[in-house]
């Protein structure tokens, strides 16, 4: 299907394999995965060993010393053959963007090469139950205890943290003076920590990557646990944040090529009376209009991992409107095709109806709609701060 975005020769090459070894799972195979609850390890380890999990780390750590724009070509790619990958996002994108960006020598020797491979995975916890969309209001706590410290609090809608050898831990610290307590830090915690526990919380999203409270009580570190420097946390996840809205809106962007191409797919070849129906303009132009909503939202995510990898200060606001471009025309084009099936659309054999919910969840996470909203109007049209 004839699009927008017209790769270079490298980003092409990156799109056949990743789109090859797709192929040689299927969508059927993400879907029955995550309605057993099963893993997705075979592919996970596919995609480690084509070098398509650490693209965008440094070649010296075990990566491909690309960047966001190689990244958000493999995410949307497998997105667009119906698997949005959750822990893509998570764990090489967002966890080893920040070790790589503030870790120490050491701890990027310990993570970073294993994480490009696939044969390890981090989680990220950042969330919790009373601070919603305000980060300065986390409440798990590390206090030192000798040179570690001691970990303390609860952290909520943590994903694929089952599948997690650790997880980078966002908490303030608890040390510093009442006026400094809103400081963050960030730990590297083993999930096989003593005190660490998880409880999954049952959802309507349909993904091998499932959502898990978090508990840590009195959890131990040791000093080569600490991400960068204490109390400056908030500044050092944005690291992790950007790369993060952008291959959202990857992702958002496979999953509305995905639903359109399935949606005309049908319309082509579906004949109620004695035409096919994408020849009714009430078919095809809703069809057509996701198509363009669709290619826009995939404009701005490139444009947004573009700049990212130059470093330019206008990254913000481009990476929360590709997000937010990218997950309103993914959900409108799924919507569009599940209603172009007819009854078909709610049909497990066409694959459409199950990802609604996890299409739907990139409007709420990781960063709300109205969030991106508040943060365009106050840094994009200089409008008073809202909250």
């Amino acid at each position: 299907m004839a699009g927008l975005i017209h790769d270079n020769d490298e980003h092409r090459a990156i799109r056949e394999s990743t789109r090859a070894i797709a192929k040689k799972y299927g969508a059927q195979y993400f879907l029955e995965r995550g309605r057993s609850g099963g893993d997705i390890a075979e592919l996970w380890r596919d995609l480690g060993d084509a070098g398509l999990l650490g693209v965008h780390l440094p070649e010296e750590y075990g990566g491909g010393g690309g960047g966001m724009a190689e990244a958000v070509v493999i995410v949307e790619e497998l997105a667009a053959e119906g698997m949005p990958l959750l822990i893509w996002v998570i764990s090489p994108a967002i966890c080893g963007s920040i070790i790589a960006a503030h870790g120490s020598d050491a701890m990027k020797r310990e993570w970073l090469p294993s994480l490009a491979d696939g044969t390890r995975k981090m989680a990220f916890g950042l969330t919790e139950p009373d601070a919603g969309s305000n980060s300065h209001n986390v409440k798990t706590t590390a206090r030192r205890d000798g040179d570690g410290w001691v970990i303390s609090g609860q952290k909520y809608y943590i994903s694929a943290i089952d599948q997690a050898d650790a997880v980078l831990l966002i908490a303030r610290d608890g040390d510093l003076s009442t006026e400094e307590k809103k400081k963050l830090s960030i730990f590297v915690v083993p999930t096989d920590s003593p005190g660490l526990t998880i409880q999954q919380i049952p959802t309507s999203i349909v993904s091998p990557d499932k959502q898990f409270t978090v508990f840590l009580d009195e959890v131990r570190v040791g000093p080569e646990a600490l991400v960068g420097e204490t109390g400056n946390g908030l500044r050092q996840v944005f690291s992790g944040l950007n790369p993060e809205r952008i291959l959202v809106g990857a992702l958002c962007g496979g999953i509305g090529r995905y639903a359109v191409a399935k949606a005309t797919d049908y319309a082509r070849n579906r004949k109620v009376w004695s035409t096919p129906i994408g020849q009714h303009q009430g078919v095809s132009h809703p069809l057509a209009e996701c198509h363009i909503n669709v290619e826009v939202a995939r404009l701005a995510t490139r444009l947004s991992a573009e700049l990212s990898d130059s470093d330019s200060a206008g990254v913000g606001e481009a990476a929360n409107i590709a997000k937010y471009a990218a997950s309103e025309a993914a959900l409108k084009a799924l919507d569009q095709a599940i209603q172009v099936h007819g009854g078909n659309g709610l049909s497990h054999e066409y694959g459409l109806s199950e990802l609604w919910f996890v299409t739907r969840l990139m409007r709420t996470a990781p960063v709300s709609r109205e969030m991106v909203l508040n943060f365009v109007a106050q840094t994009s049209l200089g409008l008073p701060r809202s909250y």
